[in-house]
């Protein structure tokens, strides 16, 4: 009992009953019907729901802000409380509590909590989102102490970066606002197509999560549920990295691979933090709400089940369908709670008929072992939870039965 006590005391974790409450970002810059329905289907799942407001970037140094059109209405409408996220792009500074800079923040700020309150929502807290560079912590706070004192009583909360905890700078900038969100999803640059990466390592989140909770100051942690296509050049140079959202062109003979939120580690990660966590981790708040236009990120369905603390899993499923007698089609199922990604193999092996024509779909190639053996065979399957898909068929001198195996 005392060793367990003192690795909890030198690890800052507490053992707790509780568990985690989980937030979620509606960070889409347009709320079309997609959005409307998430929000509308899902939305009552979580604790609170902050949504994008506005951002802003800068012009010979000068703000330029850009709105998001917020449904309101159908925020009231979750009966959750609500906050909005202003963000701001990198800016150097300089830093100032009554500056023309400092005057356009505040103003901006002020605005968004009146237009939150004119349409009936009663704002849990205001986020700032601020690309700041570490070397500017000190600054940053004069910005946050201004603007928070202009919009009290709604709580200024502001975002931060593990990398910016070793800074002697972070505690008072911390200090200074109502809380924080401490983002520890990100993708470093891959070093190669075929490199090993991440967009959440959990136990670096761990280690993030007990440093952080040493500063006292109350936090939440801002996890993934998103995907990138990430390209490379036929030198194996990296070019760029693309999510949801609107297409990108890439070069000719790029070269793209699909890296994914793992559900599971996701899940195992909050199920640690559920019973054992510093007392200043007050939450979890996820980016970002799935919409049914999303091909990368998670599906509620996913996401659900990580929020009633049980582990996603993929379960897929092979079978034949066939149009006419002679004619099979060899369809793929997930009908898990995660999306799949890895590679995959089906054998089809066919009885009393012999195989005339044959053709694999949807990433899979195609080869044959045998008589009346067929190998449907994909490096890398991304198949997302309830999705289906075809991946090849055969044609028979007659009517076959066929039989299916996953090849593990």
């Amino acid at each position: 009992m005392l060793r367990c006590f003192l690795f909890a005391l030198i690890c800052g974790t507490v053992a707790v009953a509780d568990p985690l409450p989980h937030d979620v970002y509606v960070w889409q810059r347009a709320w079309n019907e997609s959005v409307r329905e998430a929000v509308a289907n899902h939305g009552t799942n979580f604790h609170s729901l902050i949504a994008l407001r506005a951002e802003v970037t800068w012009k010979n140094k000068q703000p330029q802000v850009t709105g998001v059109t917020v449904d309101y209405q159908l925020l009231r409408s979750a009966n959750r409380p609500a906050g909005i996220a202003l963000r701001i792009g990198p800016s150097a500074g300089p830093f100032s509590s009554n500056d023309a800079t400092a005057r356009a923040l505040v103003s901006l700020a002020k605005s968004l909590v009146n237009e939150a309150a004119t349409n009936g929502v009663r704002l849990a807290e205001l986020q700032l989102d601020f690309d700041c560079a570490e070397s500017k912590l000190d600054g940053y706070r004069v910005w946050v102490e201004t603007i928070r004192r202009q919009i009290a009583p709604v709580p200024l909360v502001i975002t931060a970066l593990p990398s910016w905890l070793k800074q002697p700078a972070f505690a008072k900038l911390a200090a200074a606002s109502d809380g924080y969100i401490l983002q520890v999803h990100s993708l470093e640059r891959p070093k190669g197509f075929n490199a090993p990466f991440t967009l959440c390592d959990p136990a670096a989140a761990r280690r993030y999560v007990e440093q952080a909770g040493r500063l006292n100051v109350p936090f939440r942690v801002a996890l993934p549920t998103y995907g990138y296509y990430v390209g490379f050049d036929a030198d194996d140079k990296f070019i760029g990295l693309a999510a949801d959202g609107p297409a990108i062109t890439w070069p000719r003979d790029t070269r793209l691979r699909e890296v994914r939120t793992d559900a599971a580690e996701m899940a195992r990660l909050v199920g640690y933090w559920n019973t054992n966590r510093p007392a200043g981790l007050r939450g979890v708040i996820w980016y970002r709400l799935s919409i049914s236009q999303d091909t990368l990120n998670w599906r509620f369905a996913t996401l659900g089940v990580v929020i009633a603390r049980r582990v996603p899993q993929a379960d897929l499923k092979v079978e034949s369908r066939s149009p006419e007698p002679e004619l099979v089609e060899v369809i793929l199922r997930n009908d898990g709670t995660a999306d799949f990604q890895n590679e995959f193999s089906v054998r089809v092996q066919v009885h009393s008929a012999r195989v005339v024509a044959a053709d694999a779909l949807g990433g899979f190639d195609l080869g044959k072992t045998g008589s009346g053996e067929l190998l449907f065979r994909t490096q890398e399957l991304v198949l997302r939870a309830g999705e289906q898909r075809k991946i090849g068929w055969l044609r028979t001198n007659k009517k076959a039965e066929v039989e299916l195996a996953v090849e593990k």
